[in-house]
């Protein structure tokens, strides 16, 4: 706990970016206890684990009903819709990431795939729209805006409570995704942050249906993943496609409810521009901006971190906390899922349905031993919640997403994001 505290005390005292590195160095372990309450002296770190696993036969109730229900395993159905999508870049985003830039500097730094397991039926997302992405924002087609109704004002309740405005955001994203129907997930078997053993015999993933990557939103999402090298310290370099890339994807979501509804609320309070113009290049700027982490200038950015992840020169995996991601790197044979994180509150056990997981998994072969995501939303709900707590909220913002309650965490490199993501409450 007093690696803890002084680690928290660091990341609220820094705001150099000297200091990054620093306060980007929280033990895993440590964090770990936040999450999984590893440090709760009143738990039995020796109870035996078929107690937390045996299946519950009880009704299974509509996703959203309730945060997490008693465990059942889900049968690894094979859906309608998980057949294989192919594009005109044939395996485009198969090529290994990180192996393409560094293949232009000689050297691939030793990565390897992990290919322990397989989705139950594999897909190949379809990327023949993507270099339509890469051309100028304005020579790009885009969806239709949404209205700025009575809806995407923020009421009083709203603006006087984040809880209250990240609960209508939950609301707003309409492209949210429905278990059962766009997506199914196998949560595997639980254990303790501290424990090795691999406690997941297939891929967290049954399967996704092929529509979700036709989504505009979704689409622009996945061209942005592969734009980045890994490697903590690794010195970006950003051509002058991947700017247009990030310029579109930000006019994509920002014609989004979610999106103007953050817009009108930080407006509202005077925290930006009331001119939307100006508040699409605040956004770009505060998700895609390089800033130094591991040493390096210009080697991260608040996208990367939270979305794509990075590894670190010691061996650990740092952010990577978005579904998508985990999803397609698991595809791909990169991404080992391990089992999900026993959750403080006993008897709260995930099943296919829960929307926030805490889990285990190796990315080529790297363990993170603790990450938090949530399933299944939207990448303009995110990028709109995640921004939403930087702008008003701490480093700890308590908040109710649908059935959950949610501490999202958020952490500030000076004036940018350093990592945020949510972690299930107690």
């Amino acid at each position: 706990m007093e690696g803890l505290i002084k680690g928290l005390l660091d990341v609220a005292l820094g705001g150099d970016n000297r200091d990054n590195d620093s306060r980007d160095e929280r033990s895993r372990s440590t964090w770990a206890e936040v999450v999984s309450g590893e440090d709760d002296k009143d738990q039995d770190l020796d109870r035996d684990r078929s107690r937390w696993n045996r299946q519950n036969q009880g009704k299974n109730d509509q996703w959203g009903s309730e945060c997490s229900r008693p465990s059942r395993r889900p049968q690894k159905a094979v859906h309608e819709e998980s057949e294989e999508i192919e594009g005109d870049k044939k395996d485009n985003y198969g090529q290994n990431q990180w192996h393409g830039k560094d293949n232009e500097e000689g050297s691939n730094d030793g990565w390897t795939t992990v290919g322990k397991k397989s989705p139950r039926r594999p897909q190949k997302v379809q990327t023949d729209q993507w270099n339509g992405y890469k051309r100028p924002p304005s020579e790009q087609d885009y969806s239709e805006d949404v209205e700025l109704g009575a809806s995407l004002v923020p009421s009083e309740l709203e603006l006087a409570d984040l809880s209250n405005a990240c609960y209508k955001l939950w609301e707003l994203d309409l492209n949210r995704l429905t278990p059962g129907k766009d997506y199914e997930i196998d949560i595997g078997e639980g254990k303790k942050v501290y424990q090795k053993e691999d406690m997941a015999q297939g891929s967290l993933f049954s399967w996704l249906s092929k529509d979700v990557f036709r989504r505009p939103t979704f689409s622009r999402f996945c061209s942005l993943l592969d734009n980045y090298n890994p490697n903590e310290g690794a010195k970006e370099v950003v051509t002058s496609e991947e700017r247009q890339e990030q310029d579109a994807f930000i006019e994509e979501i920002s014609r989004t409810a979610p999106i103007k509804y953050l817009h009108k609320y930080l407006a509202l309070k005077g925290m930006v521009s009331e001119n939307y113009q100006d508040f699409k290049r605040t956004m770009t700027s505060l998700w895609f901006d390089l800033y130094r982490r591991g040493g390096t200038f210009g080697s991260s950015s608040a996208f990367e971190h939270v979305f794509v992840g990075e590894i670190k020169r010691e061996g650990d995996v740092s952010g990577f906390h978005n579904w998508v991601q985990f999803y397609l790197e698991e595809v791909k044979g990169r991404v080992d899922y391990q089992g999900f994180i026993f959750p403080r509150r006993r008897g709260e056990i995930p099943d296919s349905e829960t929307q926030l997981l805490t889990i285990q998994f190796e990315w080529n072969g790297v363990l993170k031993s603790v990450s938090s995501t949530l399933v299944g939303v939207s990448p303009e709900f995110e990028i709109a919640l995640y921004t939403l707590c930087f702008y008003v909220g701490g480093e700890d913002n308590h908040i109710q997403l649908g059935p959950c309650p949610v501490n999202i965490k958020c952490y500030r490199f000076g004036e940018r994001i350093g990592s945020v993501f949510p972690v299930a409450e107690s």
